[in-house]
C-alpha cells in the first residue's frame, strides 16, 4: 500500500499529525497496535493547565483536534491563574477519558483521505539519496505480521512504548502503559540506522474507587460559572459540569514512604533513568523537601459513569502493599479501594541534537518526531509537536517552505525551539516561564496569531475562517469605538489603561457603545489589549530585536570546521545542531556572546 505519509502511534501526538496530514490533502495512513486505544488518555484524563493550555488554544487556532476533542469530552471547566494577569490565565479541562477518546476517533473519521491500520511497527524503510548520494530517506515501514506499506514520509510518534518497561516495586514487566504491549523491534531498527537513544521515566498514580471516599473529609472543587470552552469554535459547553476534590498527605504517609523508600524502584537503583523534575513522584516529594509537612491531592473523576477517581499529584512506583498504605493514610481515604496501583515506566527516546526545527531527523530525510520520543512530558506538549510534524512532513512532499513557529509566535514555537538548541537531560513541560513575550502568547490571541498561518497551507477550513474573521472584525470594531469615544477628556481606551477601570463600567457610563452587544470573548480581547497597551508596546520592540537576529541565516551547509576564529567548542556545536539563523545559534547552551559576533561576520560575507 502506498501512502503520502505514515504516522507510527494513535496517541495525542500520531492523531494530530495524521489528521493535519489527511486533512490538508494527502493520502495518510496512521499505524497503532490497537484501534480501540486511539485518543486514549493514558495518565490524567484532563487537558491544558499552566503553559499547556497555551498550546491547546494553539493547536485549536491552526485547526488540529485537542482543543474541540476537550469540549466534546470534558466534564470540568477551569481557567487557572485567574488572580494572575492574563500573560498566565491557563484553560483546563477535566475529561471524561471514555467520551474524549470517541471524539477523537469521532474526527479522524472525517479526516478524509486517512487510512487507519491495527499493526506494531517494527522498522523503517529507507532508500538511498538522489542517485545513490547524500543521506536515506524514510520510503515507509515495515510491520511486525510482514506487511509493508510505503510512503514518501514517516512521522514516529511511539509515546512510552518504544522498549517500555514498567516497574512496581520489584516488579518489572515489558509493556508501553497498563495491558499493553512494548515496542522493541522499532527501537533496535532505529539504533541500527545510526540513531543515538537515551532512557526516559515517568510515572502515574493509583485510582482509587469513587465510592469508597469520604467526602465530608476533603474539599471540594467546583467548575467555572461560566465554562470557558478551549475551541475557538466551541460557542459555549452545555454538559453538564461535575466536581473535583482535593486532601493532602500528612506525616503519617510520609512516614509510611520513609519507611519504604528502599522498595522503590528509583532509590533501589532498579531505575537508572530521569524523570520529570517538575513532577516528582511523591516518594520524591517526600525524600527531596524534608521540610514539607503536607503535598496536596487531586481527586479527579474520570468519567461521569466511571467508578475510578484519579488521585492527582502523588504519582508512584512503590509496592502495591504499600500504596495500600499509604492512601489509607490521607485524610477521607482512610478507607479508599484502589482499582489500578500506580506504575513507572522506562522508555527510549531519541536527543534532540538529532532533528532540526522542523522535527524532521538529520540522519534520515522525511522521517519526523514528535512526542515522547523527543523527550517531552504530557499529551498537550506531544499533540503540539505532532501538528508541526504532520503539517512539515506535506510541505516537503509539495515542496513547499516549512512551517517553522518563532518564539514570538506560539508556544509550539518556544517548545520546538527549546528542544532543538536545548535537548533535555530529563522530560521537558512546557511552562509560561519558558516564554519571553509571555504576554503577546496569550491563551485568548492563539487564533489571532496562528489561524491565518493555518488558513495559509490549508488546514483551517471555511467554517474556522469565517468564524475567525468575523471575530477579528468585532475586536476591530470595538477598539476602534473605545478609541473615537471620549469621556471628561479622555477616550475610552486611554480609560481602560487606569488600573480599576474596566470595560463593563464604561459600557454603562456609556450605554451608546453597546458593549454587550459584543461577544465575551471579542470584549475579553479588546479590553487586554487596551489595559496593557504600554506593556505590548515594550515587547513588541524586543520582539522585534528578536526578529532581527532570526532573519540571519546561516547557510545549510556551512563546513563549521573552517571557521577557525572560533572556539573549538563553538564550531562542535554548530556542526552539531546546524542552527537555521544567528537567533538560534546564540541560544545554543555554551555558546557565548563572543561566538555569535565572530558567527555574524561571516554570514555577512558575501558568497564568492
Amino acid at each position: 500500500m502506498d501512502y503520502d505519509v505514515v504516522v507510527v502511534g494513535g496517541g495525542h501526538a500520531g492523531t494530530e499529525a495524521a489528521w493535519a496530514a489527511a486533512r490538508m490533502g494527502c493520502g495518510a495512513a496512521l499505524v497503532t497496535m490497537s484501534v480501540a486505544a486511539i485518543g486514549r488518555m493514558s495518565c490524567n484524563p484532563a487537558i491544558g493547565g499552566i503553559g499547556k493550555g497555551h498550546i491547546v488554544r494553539e493547536i485549536d487556532a491552526l485547526g488540529g483536534v485537542m482543543a474541540v476533542a476537550a469540549d466534546e469530552g470534558g466534564i470540568q471547566f477551569r481557567v487557572l491563574n485567574r488572580s494572575k494577569g492574563p500573560a498566565v490565565w491557563a484553560p483546563r479541562a477535566q475529561a471524561d477519558r471514555r467520551l474524549y477518546a470517541e471524539a477523537v476517533q469521532g474526527m479522524l473519521s472525517t479526516a478524509g483521505s486517512l487510512d487507519i491500520i491495527e499493526g506494531l511497527v517494527e522498522a523503517l524503510v529507507v532508500e538511498a539519496g538522489v542517485g545513490g548520494a547524500g543521506r536515506q530517506r524514510a520510503a515507509g515501514v515495515r510491520l511486525a505480521d510482514g506487511r509493508q506499506l510505503q510512503s514518501r514520509a514517516v512521522v514516529i510518534t511511539t509515546g512510552t512504548f518504544l522498549r517500555g518497561l514498567m516497574h512496581r516495586g520489584a516488579q518489572q514487566w515489558e509493556g508501553g502503559r497498563i495491558g499493553e504491549a512494548a515496542a522493541v523491534g522499532l527501537s533496535k531498527n532505529l539504533s541500527h540506522l545510526g540513531f543515538t537513544l537515551g532512557r526516559l521515566k515517568t510515572g502515574t498514580p493509583p485510582r482509587i474507587d469513587r465510592g469508597s471516599i469520604d467526602y465530608t473529609a476533603v474539599t471540594a472543587q467546583p467548575a467555572d460559572e461560566p465554562p470557558v470552552p478551549f475551541s475557538f469554535l466551541t460557542p459555549a459547553i452545555t454538559r453538564p459540569q461535575i466536581q473535583c476534590w482535593i486532601t493532602s498527605t500528612n506525616e503519617r504517609t510520609h512516614a509510611i514512604i520513609r519507611r519504604n523508600i528502599h522498595r522503590a524502584p528509583m532509590y533501589s537503583g532498579q531505575i537508572k533513568s530521569r524523570g520529570p523534575r517538575y513532577c516528582p513522584s511523591v516518594e520524591d516529594k517526600v525524600m527531596r523537601f524534608a521540610d514539607k509537612n503536607s503535598h496536596q491531592v487531586f481527586l479527579e473523576p474520570e468519567g461521569y459513569d466511571s467508578p475510578l477517581v484519579y488521585c492527582n499529584g502523588i504519582p508512584t512506583s512503590l509496592p502495591s502493599d504499600v500504596q495500600d498504605a499509604m492512601i489509607r493514610s490521607i485524610t477521607g481515604l482512610e478507607r479508599a479501594r484502589i482499582m489500578q496501583y500506580g506504575y513507572a515506566v522506562e522508555y527510549d527516546w531519541v536527543p534532540t541534537d538529532q532533528i532540526d526545527a522542523t522535527l524532521e531527523t538529520k540522519r534520515i530525510a522525511g522521517l519526523y518526531l514528535a512526542g515522547q520520543i523527543n523527550g517531552t512530558s504530557g499529551y498537550e506538549e506531544a499533540a503540539g509537536q505532532g501538528l508541526m510534524a504532520g503539517i512539515n512532513a506535506v510541505a516537503r512532499i509539495r515542496g513547499c517552505d516549512p512551517v517553522v513557529l518563532g518564539r514570538d509566535e506560539a508556544y509550539i514555537g518556544v517548545m520546538v525551539d527549546d528542544l532543538v538548541t536545548k535537548p533535555p537531560d530529563e522530560p521537558y513541560r512546557m511552562f509560561t516561564s519558558r516564554a519571553e513575550y509571555r504576554l503577546h502568547l496569550r491563551s485568548d490571541n492563539a487564533d489571532q496569531r496562528l489561524t491565518p498561518i493555518g488558513r495559509r497551507i490549508g488546514l483551517v477550513d471555511d467554517r474556522r475562517w469565517s468564524a475567525f474573521e468575523a471575530k477579528r472584525a468585532s475586536i476591530e470594531l470595538l477598539a476602534a469605538a473605545l478609541k473615537a469615544t471620549r469621556l471628561d477628556g479622555a477616550s475610552l481606551a486611554e480609560w481602560l489603561r487606569r488600573p480599576q477601570v474596566r470595560l463593563a463600567e464604561l459600557g454603562v457610563r456609556v450605554p451608546e457603545l453597546a458593549v454587550g452587544d459584543y461577544p465575551a470573548a471579542v470584549r475579553e480581547a479588546v479590553e487586554i489589549e487596551a489595559r496593557y497597551a504600554g506593556y505590548l508596546e515594550r515587547e513588541h520592540r524586543l520582539i522585534e530585536r528578536y526578529r532581527h537576529l532570526e532573519s540571519r541565516c546561516i547557510p545549510a551547509g556551512l563546513d563549521y570546521d573552517t571557521l577557525t576564529e572560533l572556539r573549538f567548542e563553538a564550531r562542535e556545536k554548530f556542526s552539531r545542531f546546524r542552527p537555521r539563523n544567528l537567533g538560534q545559534a546564540a541560544r545554543i547552551s555554551g555558546i557565548s556572546p563572543a561566538d555569535i559576533t565572530t558567527l555574524a561576520l561571516y554570514v555577512a560575507r558575501p558568497v564568492r
